[in-house]
């Protein structure tokens, strides 16, 4: 994993999107009252049940927030990268986190203590401004799945996923001499990906496969190319 020196935190905090407004002085406070949080893969780092004394900001790596269940399983809400944050509603409320949280990958967190966070708060109604910004759009992001949940078919889920990640972080393929087709990294395992769309692992392989039949992609690993985004986004509607 690679180190990153207590003193850096200030730098890394003033690159959070959360913390770019801040003056000089209240990117000092929150510095101090910042503690860095290194987890190898697979380690968890707090338990549903746990109760928050602050939240997180992830500087590299990947955590996965899930649901335990009963039977060993496990429900997937969320597959967090650099720059995200995560914690703040359990830390508002003052209540048990509801969720597990656990390392998928070496990571590096920065854990904000919760008094700073309300002193910046109470200081500064534009951080109050961003950081409701930041819950709101989890919240409609919650809606989202629900009704994806709900109303979309198990293949609309998958397309949707391959969408979204071609549109964000997919690379084009120029050597073809087309600009739709676009090959994506799977940000981690099936399994995982599988319990965050709500699916058994064996349904995404099959979807996998029948849009592989259907010559819309090609799997290699981790690595999917799809290959024209329009017929992608076309199919199964």
């Amino acid at each position: 994993m690679p180190k990153h020196d207590t003193h850096e935190i200030p730098q890394i905090l003033a690159h959070l999107p959360l913390f770019l407004e801040l003056a000089p002085e209240q990117l000092s406070h929150i510095a101090e009252n910042t503690r860095e949080k290194r987890l190898q893969k697979g380690e968890m780092l707090f338990q549903k049940g746990d109760m928050p004394r602050g939240f997180y900001v992830v500087v590299f790596g990947q955590m996965k927030l899930a649901f335990p269940s009963s039977q060993g399983n496990e429900k997937v809400i969320n597959i967090l990268g650099s720059r995200q944050s995560f914690g703040e509603a359990a830390m508002f409320m003052d209540r048990p986190y509801p969720v597990y949280a656990e390392a998928l990958i070496d990571t590096l967190l920065l854990h904000i203590a919760r008094n700073a966070v309300f002193d910046l708060l109470a200081a500064d109604a534009s951080f109050a401004r961003r950081m409701l910004a930041g819950l709101s759009m989890r919240l409609h992001a919650l809606v989202q799945d629900v009704e994806s949940y709900s109303l979309r078919s198990t293949t609309q889920r998958v397309i949707g996923f391959l969408l979204q990640h071609g549109e964000t972080g997919g690379q084009t393929n120029q050597n073809n001499g087309s600009s739709n087709e676009v090959t994506i990294a799977l940000p981690t395992s099936k399994q995982v990906i599988a319990s965050r769309l709500s699916l058994t692992p064996e349904t995404l392989s099959r979807i996998f496969h029948d849009l592989a039949n259907s010559g819309l992609i090609t799997v290699h690993g981790k690595d999917i190319t799809i290959h024209d985004m329009a017929r992608l986004r076309q199919f199964d509607l």
